[in-house]
């Protein structure tokens, strides 16, 4: 009986002419990422985010989890690329967008609205009403399987753990789908990890210090990231393991806005 070897050649011999190097594994390649705009996120991150996939930025309320989004969104739409932001609690500023560089005229921002009517018996007769969080969604999955955007935020920094946790992961697996298929950056803001295994990269953000000036002026802010999960890195199983702490990094970023003037 022919060893599994001879057989491999044999079968690799006969397709040879059809179809070269077969049963030959596919060589790895690098990912494609795209620059954030901060150059200690980038040296954290390789490069910078990944293209076609999921990025999930966690972390408490200040954590700089929206000023590192536009910073992302300003490289891009920079490029001339067209850019999404989904908000699932109508909390975006504008003004602070276009301050920290965002070119608005390349991004979509899709603002997810209380649909109740005042109207019960309409309610009822037209279907129960969809939370904002199912707006939120719904847009996203449209966005992505319409193709053209370079790069889409989902903003869930201000919905409740408890909701979130209930999204399917068939919904973030047809995203992760959609997203490679299209070339899209997916970053979803959150207080939790909610992709879960769909998300090619996850950064925890955390607030380290606000820098002051006289009066109500705010200079800026220092921030850390942490690079949690990653697929396609050597050392992801080194950081799941607990073997070593994930890498870590610090950034400063200077106010969209003055505290006063706003006031």
């Amino acid at each position: 009986m022919p060893s599994a070897a001879a057989l491999r050649l044999q079968i690799e011999q006969g397709l040879e002419a059809r179809f070269p190097s077969a049963l030959t594994p596919a060589p790895r390649t690098i990912r494609e990422v795209a620059s954030t705009g901060i150059d200690a996120a980038d040296e954290l991150l390789e490069g910078g985010l990944p293209v076609g996939a999921i990025t999930e930025l966690i972390g408490p309320a200040s954590s700089g989890r929206t000023t590192f989004a536009l910073s992302f969104l300003a490289q891009r739409t920079a490029e001339a690329r067209i850019c999404a932001w989904v908000d699932a609690q109508d909390a975006l500023d504008p003004e602070s967008a276009a301050a920290n560089g965002v070119h608005l005229k390349q991004l979509l921002w899709v603002r997810c609205r209380d649909t109740g009517t005042a109207n019960p018996s309409r309610d009822r007769l037209q279907g129960r009403p969809w939370t904002r969080l199912d707006q939120a969604l719904r847009a996203t999955d449209l966005l992505l399987q319409a193709g053209g955007f370079a790069a889409i935020v989902l903003d869930l920094a201000d919905t409740a753990p408890e909701h979130a946790n209930r999204i399917p992961l068939a919904t973030w697996f047809r995203f992760r789908q959609a997203a490679d298929r299209t070339r899209c950056s997916l970053l979803v803001l959150g207080q939790a990890a909610y992709a879960q295994s769909s998300a090619a990269l996850a950064i925890e953000c955390a607030p380290l210090a606000a820098e002051a000036a006289a009066g109500k002026v705010l200079r800026g802010f220092t921030y850390q990231l942490q690079r949690g999960r990653q697929r396609f890195h050597p050392g992801v199983q080194g950081i799941r393991s607990g073997m070593r702490k994930p890498p870590a990094s610090t950034w400063s970023a200077g106010t969209a806005w003055d505290a006063e003037e706003r006031a």
